[in-house]
């Protein structure tokens, strides 16, 4: 469910900006959402963690190596890919 942050009450402004650990102003909008959560056994959760590991072993030993200024300008591009609008912090 989406509210203007104007429309909240004051008791449910104040939790939600203790959740946020911020203020929240007049302009912005709320969403909340809940999700469950599956049920993974801590051994499968282990599992998972050394493929992903082995995974990352994979890709980071194929690709091709770049400057801290390559890395930080394709990663500019992917978040402007999804946030036309991003400028990144100077």
């Amino acid at each position: 469910m989406i509210h203007k942050a104007k429309d909240l009450t004051p008791d449910q402004k104040q939790l939600i900006e203790g959740l946020m650990g911020r203020r929240l102003l007049e302009d912005e909008t709320v969403s909340v959402r809940a999700f469950a959560t599956p049920h993974i056994s801590d051994q499968r959760r282990l599992e998972i963690a050394e493929e992903l590991k082995k995974y990352f072993a994979e890709v980071d030993a194929s690709r091709k190596s770049a400057t801290a200024e390559e890395a930080d300008e394709i990663i500019t591009e992917a978040i402007r890919s999804a946030r036309p609008g991003y400028r990144p912090h100077q």
